[in-house]
């Protein structure tokens, strides 16, 4: 799953315009222009896509948390350097605030089942022997579920 791909999702789950993404970029620390959204948010085979990397991503995440919970006091989180599936749901899972049953429902949406003990595996740290990489195939799952719930339909 591209960082272009869930970009493209958020977007459309929250039905975000592009002065919306803009401000969410801001937010989380990165400033973007509107061509350079407008790229990101393109299909793979336009000639102007862009593929989003890592950092821009996460700025964009953070952006998304400060909009859901609010700003925190102090110094804002810098945005990571390199981001994985666990730490991208972790971060839906801050902007949402979501509890685990809350993210079983939202998977249950999209038809797929975890258990809960699955569910904490993928937030534990990586050294942690019952640590699990999330797989494309569960975050495609969760956004879609997200969609289910936040936008109503399939």
């Amino acid at each position: 799953m591209t960082k272009n791909d869930i970009l493209r999702r958020i977007r459309y789950t929250f039905d975000f315009g592009d002065d919306k993404m803009i401000a969410l970029f801001g937010s989380g620390g990165k400033q973007v222009t509107r061509a350079e959204v407008s790229n990101w948010l393109k299909k793979e085979d336009d000639p102007e896509y862009k593929e989003l990397n890592d950092e821009h991503l996460a700025a964009f995440l953070n952006g998304f948390i400060n909009e859901k919970r609010g700003k925190k006091e102090g110094p804002q989180p810098e945005p990571e350097k390199r981001l994985n599936n666990n730490v991208i749901l972790r971060k839906f899972k801050i902007a949402l605030n979501l509890k685990d049953e809350d993210m079983l429902e939202i998977l249950e949406l999209a038809k797929f089942r975890l258990s809960k003990h699955e569910l904490s595996a993928f937030f534990r740290k990586p050294d942690h022997q019952h640590y699990r990489p999330l797989k494309d195939q569960i975050l495609r799952n969760f956004l879609h579920g997200m969609q289910i719930k936040y936008r109503g339909q399939d």
